[in-house]
């Protein structure tokens, strides 16, 4: 694992998308890529349909089993799938495989959206469902469409672009105001700091946007606060669900769609 983790994503992949995002091409190498991709998305469509209700979990690939932090991703994957959520990640290894493995062992559905990797990244041993794909982008499409909640644990660049895109899309109305759930407290108070003292602050945004992103170190808590928001938001019966998120502070009875925010 520790020789797989340094190679992570140190080579450019095989299959011609380093070329496509460094130059120009031809009209006809243009539409012949532009084809593949829309390929890739109807198949990631058909693989994907009917999964839902659906969470979304990102994370580190660097973290292994018996790291504190896939600890967590288990944990969480398995509160998940007890409430009856199904539980999405990349599909690889380290906090993938951990949440993977969390719902696996809970009787849940594991699926995975493995990304093709010069090392030929393959999917984590716990998923039941996964999809291989050959575009960062149409797998993160993919993660986001089928999800009515999102669950980051500690990562690096790929998990802080997962995650802002994710608050991106909620802050400007693309996707409907779904749980943002940020677990690791100790990892990712420095950079709520920062939000809080630089972007808030400068008011390149604003306090509705920071406050759709919670941060907690209890699996109960955020599978609580999914299935309470989510509950509500998208009009599924979940057994046993509270009425109050300790994460968000919404009463489940309260009108969350973004029309009532207006």
């Amino acid at each position: 694992m520790a020789e797989e983790n340094e190679r992570w994503g140190k080579h450019l992949c095989a299959n011609g998308e380093g070329e496509f995002l460094c130059r120009d091409e031809s009209s006809k190498q243009d539409l012949a890529r532009a084809l593949k991709i829309f390929f890739e998305f109807v198949h990631g469509f058909r693989k994907l349909k009917g999964i839902r209700p659906c969470v979304t979990v990102f994370g580190s690939a660097r973290f292994g089993d018996g790291h504190p932090y896939y600890t967590m991703a288990r944990d969480i994957g398995g509160e998940l799938a007890h409430s009856g959520f199904t539980v999405m990640t990349g599909g690889g290894p380290g906090i993938m495989e951990g949440a993977n493995r969390g719902a696996k062992e809970a009787g849940g559905l594991s699926i995975g959206c493995n990304i093709k990797l010069p090392h030929e990244q393959k999917p984590n041993q716990y998923v039941d469902r996964w999809v291989d794909f050959n575009h960062f982008f149409v797998r993160k499409v993919m993660l986001l469409k089928y999800s009515c909640a999102f669950v980051a644990l500690p990562g690096g660049f790929g998990t802080l672009d997962e995650v802002f895109e994710t608050a991106t899309l909620i802050q400007t109305g693309k996707m409907k105001d779904f749980p943002v759930i940020l677990m690791g407290v100790a990892y990712w108070k420095p950079l709520r700091e920062f939000l809080l003292e630089n972007l808030l602050k400068n008011k390149a945004i604003s306090e509705q946007d920071l406050s759709r992103i919670y941060l907690t170190d209890s699996a109960t808590e955020a599978r609580a606060c999914i299935q309470s928001c989510a509950g509500k938001r998208f009009g599924m019966t979940i057994p046993d669900a509270p009425t109050h998120c300790a994460l968000c502070r919404h009463d489940s009875t309260e009108d969350l769609s973004l029309e009532s925010r207006v």
